[in-house]
């Protein structure tokens, strides 16, 4: 007797989001979460790369917890910037999406991916 055991077609999926000053892999990282100019979403398991502008970047206000759920709409499990403001850290705690901080503006986008592969 055979089982058919179905996979979820979302476990397993790991994405993660980076602040980048621009819109290719040779862009840095750029260290505002909520006012970066674009969000790189990384998908580890296809390799696939997506480069989003951040609309909230220049928003008056409530720019962090725009670009959360904006990141959060694409399926990211974690972050990856520079620093994120007091409001995120509650905000992507209860969304169960990690936060890295890393203080290397100087870090590329390809530089950041190898990382994330390896």
């Amino acid at each position: 007797m055979y089982r058919i055991i179905q996979e979820n077609p979302n476990q397993n999926k790991m994405k993660a989001a980076i602040t980048s000053t621009g819109n290719t892999l040779d862009s840095k990282l750029d260290q505002r979460f909520g006012r970066c100019s674009y969000f790189v979403v990384y998908d580890l398991d296809t390799k696939s790369i997506e480069f989003i502008p951040n609309p909230s970047k220049d928003a008056q206000e409530g720019a962090g917890p725009a670009s959360v759920q904006l990141v959060a709409s694409r399926n990211v499990q974690k972050i990856i910037s520079g620093e994120f403001g007091i409001k995120i850290k509650s905000l992507l705690d209860s969304l169960k999406i990690q936060m890295i901080a890393l203080r290397e503006p100087e870090k590329t986008i390809g530089e950041i991916i190898e990382m994330l592969n390896s």
